[in-house]
C-alpha cells in the first residue's frame, strides 16, 4: 500500500488545483490518479481548443465591422486547425505532468475507485495498486456528455469531436441550444461547414436573461448559421455509422427525423445536449454512499471539486472549489481552523458567441424566485462612446439585477463585443456586496466599454429619483 497525504482521483484543472493547494509550501505529499490526459477535458477537448479556434473568428468579426478595414476576410482552415493543435500540444500532456512533478505531486496512470475509508484502488496496466490517504481523498472526475438514446445509434459527434475536428463536414446539424452548441456552430461554420442549429425549446441559452437569445440568434444568422426552434427529434438514421476516430466524419450521411415527419439530411451530427457528473464506478458504495448521496454531507475526509460536484460545470468554478478544498485540507493537516469563506460567491460565465455573452450571479427571475425584492437597470451597448467604438454597428445590452432592500448587486448580464472583459467588475461588486451608491464613485476610463457601468448606475439613480 502506497501512502500519501492527499489522493486525488481526476487530473483536470480542479484536481490539479486541489492537490497543489493542499500541499503547497509543505512536506505533505499528493498523487493525481487519472486514466486520461493530465490537464483534463478543459486543456485538451473543451475550453482551450474551442477558444483557440474562436478567437481568430472574433478578430475577423471585429475587423470586418470597422470602417477602414476589409469588409470580408477569408478563414485559413489549415491555419486555424494548426492553431488549435499548438494549444493542445498535439494531445501530449508531458508539460502538464512535468508541472505536477515540479509542484511535488505524483502522477499515477490508471482508473481509481474507493475501496474503503481513505483508500483508493487504482487499476493500472501493470496491475492494481492500493493508495491510502492520511488526510483526504478528493474526487475530481469531471462530467460526461448526455446523448439521447434516439440519436446514439448514428454515432454522432460529441464535444470532443467538435473541438478535435480533423475532417470538416460539408454540412452539420448541431442538436442543442446551450453554450457548447452555440460556440461549436460558430467554428464549424467558420471552417466551412453549412450548419443548422436544432433547438428543442424556444430560445438559446435558456439559463441566461431572456434578451440574450435574440442577440445570439441574430449573430449566428449573420455567420450563415440556420437556427430552428421547437424541434422535436424522433430519431437519427445513419446506415453507415462507424467510429472513424476523433473529429472524423463518422460514416455516411445522417437523416434526422422529427416527430412531425420533417426530415433533415446532413453529413455529420453534433449532439450538444448537456453533460452529467461522472460519478459511476467510483466505489462510493464501499464507504456507504451512492452517486445521488453525494449531494448531501460527506465524510470529513472526502471532497468533491469540479463538474462531479454537480454545482456549475465551469473550469474556473471547479478551480475555485479546488482552491477552497485544498486550503481546508492544508489547515486541517496543520491543526489550524479552516480559512474563512464568504456567504455568497457568484458564478461568472462567458459565452464566446458573437456578440459575446457575459453573466454573473442571479438573473432577475432567479432573484425573484429566491425571495429578493429586486429592481433592474438596463442600457443598450451603444449607450457609451467607449462601447460604441468597439464596432461601427455595435449592438447589445447590459443589465443589472439589484437587491432593492440592500442596494447591492445580485446579478449582471452583458451582451456585446468583447464584454467578457467587463464581467470581473460585476463579480467583485457582488462578492464584496458593494452598495450601488459607493459603486457609482468607481470612475470608468474614457473612452472604454467600462463606461457602461456609469450609464447603468446613472440609469438606476434616475429611475429611483423619478419614482421617489
Amino acid at each position: 500500500m502506497d501512502t500519501f497525504d492527499v489522493v486525488v482521483i481526476g487530473a483536470g484543472p480542479a484536481g490539479e488545483n486541489a492537490a497543489d493547494y493542499a500541499i503547497r509550501g509543505s512536506s505533505r505529499t499528493a498523487v493525481l490518479v487519472t486514466a486520461d490526459l493530465v490537464g483534463g477535458e478543459c486543456s485538451f477537448y473543451a475550453c482551450i481548443p474551442s477558444k483557440a479556434m474562436l478567437r481568430p473568428l472574433d478578430v475577423r468579426a471585429s475587423a470586418t465591422h470597422l470602417q477602414g478595414l476589409p469588409s470580408s476576410l477569408p478563414v485559413d482552415r489549415a491555419g486555424l486547425l494548426a492553431r488549435r493543435d499548438s494549444w493542445v500540444v498535439d494531445y501530449d500532456d508531458t508539460s502538464q505532468v512535468e508541472w505536477a512533478r515540479g509542484a511535488g505531486i505524483s502522477v499515477l496512470r490508471g482508473r481509481g475507485r474507493l475501496s474503503a475509508e481513505r483508500t483508493v484502488v487504482v487499476a493500472t496496466p501493470q496491475g492494481d495498486r492500493t493508495l491510502h490517504a492520511r488526510h483526504a481523498v478528493v474526487l475530481a472526475t469531471g462530467s460526461e456528455p448526455v446523448v439521447p438514446a434516439a440519436l446514439a445509434a448514428a454515432k454522432p459527434w460529441g464535444s470532443r469531436d467538435a473541438t478535435g475536428v480533423v475532417e470538416v463536414p460539408d454540412s452539420t446539424a448541431v442538436v442543442g441550444g446551450g453554450v457548447v452548441a452555440c460556440e461549436a456552430a460558430r467554428w464549424l461554420a467558420g471552417l466551412g461547414s453549412r450548419v443548422v442549429l436544432l433547438v428543442r425549446g424556444d430560445r438559446l441559452l435558456s439559463k441566461f436573461e431572456p434578451f440574450v437569445s435574440d442577440f445570439v440568434r441574430d449573430g449566428l444568422a449573420a455567420e450563415g448559421i440556420e437556427v430552428r426552434f421547437g424541434v422535436d427529434l424522433e430519431r437519427a438514421e445513419r446506415p453507415d455509422a462507424r467510429d472513424t476516430g476523433l473529429g472524423r466524419v463518422h460514416g455516411g450521411p445522417v437523416t434526422l427525423v422529427e416527430r412531425d415527419g420533417t426530415r433533415t439530411e446532413v453529413a455529420e451530427l453534433l449532439v450538444a445536449t448537456g453533460r452529467r457528473p461522472a460519478r459511476d464506478d467510483l466505489g462510493l458504495e464501499s464507504v456507504g454512499l451512492s452517486p445521488s448521496g453525494l449531494d448531501g454531507p460527506l465524510p470529513d475526509w472526502l471532497h468533491l471539486v469540479g463538474d462531479v460536484s454537480g454545482v456549475a460545470p465551469l473550469t474556473h468554478w471547479g478551480k475555485y472549489q479546488a482552491r477552497v478544498v485544498g486550503a481546508r485540507i492544508a489547515a486541517a493537516a496543520q491543526g489550524r481552523p479552516a480559512p474563512a469563506e464568504p456567504d455568497l460567491v457568484p458564478v461568472p460565465q462567458v459565452v464566446f458567441s458573437d456578440p459575446q455573452v457575459a453573466s454573473v450571479g442571479q438573473t432577475e427571475a432567479d432573484a425573484v424566485a429566491a425571495g429578493h425584492r429586486v429592481r433592474t437597470a438596463t442600457v443598450g451597448f451603444d449607450a457609451a462612446a467607449g462601447s460604441a467604438l468597439q464596432r461601427d454597428d455595435a449592438t447589445g445590452r447590459a443589465s443589472l439585477v439589484i437587491d432593492d432592500e440592500a442596494d447591492t448587486l445580485l446579478g449582471a448580464t452583458f451582451v456585446g463585443p468583447e464584454v467578457a472583459e467587463l464581467l470581473h467588475a460585476a463579480t467583485i461588486a457582488i462578492t464584496a456586496k458593494v452598495p450601488l451608491d459607493l459603486l457609482w464613485h468607481a470612475v470608468p476610463a474614457y473612452p472604454t466599454a467600462s463606461e457602461l457601468w456609469l450609464r447603468l448606475l446613472d440609469s438606476d439613480r434616475e429611475a429611483r429619483r423619478t419614482t421617489g
